[in-house]
């Protein structure tokens, strides 16, 4: 692991590896968020840049999966700023939070969150044809992308009839599948074993690749975290020297 100039993060090649250089597409500032008297965030900062795979580990309870849903504008934060392509997510409008998670964000949570009473490929359309794809249209590339995430052949079942890990690559292909320019992923192998959690993330990997989607990976399994360019590790709700524990 080589250590950048700020002891704050370190960049690594993890499996295809790519290009982090340009302006930040979102930045987080001094971020502080608390749940009645439980400080989950206390000033942390961070950076994603277009085509750029950050992974955010730290202990249970350090404020990880906070960090992601201020960033995401699932949540706002109580204090500090998020900025997307120059804009404030934290004086943005619902309306506006809910336009961006339709078309430039994803986001996949531990356990998919896929609708259970429709099948694989109807979920992977529901994005699309919520922005106005004709049904025929948003099957068509849902099942194109299905096929892209090797679960093609899935795509007549729905979530209880698939394992979790087909299940987990389906949400990625529903996540993708609008083209959004970043991705949010809130411990999206947590409850896969080795093999299924590979698989998921190597095809997350390839595809962010390909289309140049930037990628924010919270995990707290270090060979998950292996296949980002760069971590930002969480202690206590701030950011961290990287190896220090909570």
């Amino acid at each position: 692991m080589n250590h950048g100039d700020d002891d704050r993060t370190a960049t690594r090649g993890g499996p295809g590896s790519g290009g982090t250089d340009g302006a930040p597409l979102i930045t987080g500032g001094g971020l502080v968020k608390s749940y009645g008297a439980t400080a989950a965030l206390r000033g942390a900062s961070v950076e994603l840049r277009p085509g750029e795979i950050v992974a955010v580990t730290g202990a249970s309870g350090s404020g990880k999966s906070t960090l992601l849903h201020c960033l995401s504008g699932i949540v706002r934060p109580d204090g500090g700023s998020v900025t997307y392509a120059g804009e404030r997510l934290e004086q943005a409008s619902e309306e506006r939070l809910s336009e961006l998670r339709r078309t430039d964000f994803g986001v996949v949570f531990q356990f998919g969150q896929l609708i259970p009473e429709l099948t694989a490929l109807d979920n992977v359309a529901l994005p699309l044809m919520l922005a106005g794809a004709t049904r025929a249209g948003a099957r068509e590339t849902a099942g194109t992308w299905l096929e892209r995430f090797g679960v093609g052949e899935q795509g007549d079942l729905r979530p209880g009839e698939m394992s979790g890990g087909q299940s987990q690559r389906a949400a990625l292909a529903r996540a993708l599948v609008t083209g959004p320019k970043a991705v949010f992923a809130d411990e999206p192998t947590g409850a896969l074993d080795s093999l299924a959690a590979e698989q998921v993330m190597t095809s997350l990997v390839r595809t962010a690749r390909e289309a140049g989607t930037a990628v924010l990976l919270v995990t707290h399994d270090a060979r998950v975290a292996a296949y980002a360019d760069r971590e930002v590790q969480l202690r206590d709700g701030t950011v961290a020297p990287l190896g220090v524990t909570a």
